[in-house]
């Protein structure tokens, strides 16, 4: 349609990505490979029409994460939180790339899922500051995120949902039996420091 051209700015407006694991969450309990057979898939619970509407192949679930990631955005800039149930459920705010009818780049969408580089392996290494709240099974914050990217360093594959789920559990259980912490599967201040400068899990 021409839309002019402009410098590719920060995502600014975009939604955080706590809100993007939130509707994640409601949608399919944050699992990107979920296909429950009543023709919506992935994380996003995309339709095959909806997919393809925003330039996606094969299908939803068979994607990769980041793919799914860029192509909620592209949704979300093309139809604001509309095509998701879940968003009216949680009253997720909208903002102003809302129906910009922005095409985002890969780049823009990284933050959705946490696609940010591991830290270094092993332990070490610069360690922010405990975020001050103890996470349990079934929280979604942008901490889990960190904490889930810096267990990468010992082999987990999180893609950074921030979402305290079962693999997050079982990274917790290792690192605390690892480090002597009571193994209560809570991620508090003991173990969060364990991530960075404790015994290696397994």
């Amino acid at each position: 349609m021409g839309l002019p051209l402009t410098a590719p700015a920060a995502a600014s407006a975009d939604p955080a990505s706590s809100t993007w694991a939130k509707l994640r969450m409601c949608e399919s309990s944050g699992r990107y490979a979920t296909n429950t057979g009543n023709g919506y898939y992935g994380a996003y619970q995309f339709d095959l029409p909806t997919w393809r509407s925003v330039g996606g192949q094969g299908r939803p679930d068979q994607a990769t994460p980041a793919e799914q990631d860029y192509r909620a955005l592209y949704l979300y800039r093309m139809r604001g939180w509309q095509p998701w149930q879940c968003a009216g459920m949680l009253n997720l705010p909208a903002d102003a790339d809302a129906r910009s009818k922005r095409v985002p780049t890969y780049t823009e969408s990284a933050y959705i899922g946490g696609g940010l580089p591991a830290p270094p392996p092993g332990p070490g290494g610069p360690k922010p500051a405990w975020p001050g709240v103890v996470y349990r099974y079934g929280d979604c914050a942008d901490p889990l995120k960190t904490f889930q990217l810096r267990m990468n360093a010992f082999g987990y594959g999180f893609t950074g949902t921030g979402c305290y789920l079962e693999k997050t559990r079982t990274a917790v259980l290792d690192l605390q039996r690892a480090n002597g912490i009571n193994d209560s599967g809570l991620l508090g201040p003991k173990t969060w420091e364990a991530a960075w400068t404790g015994k290696p899990p397994r």
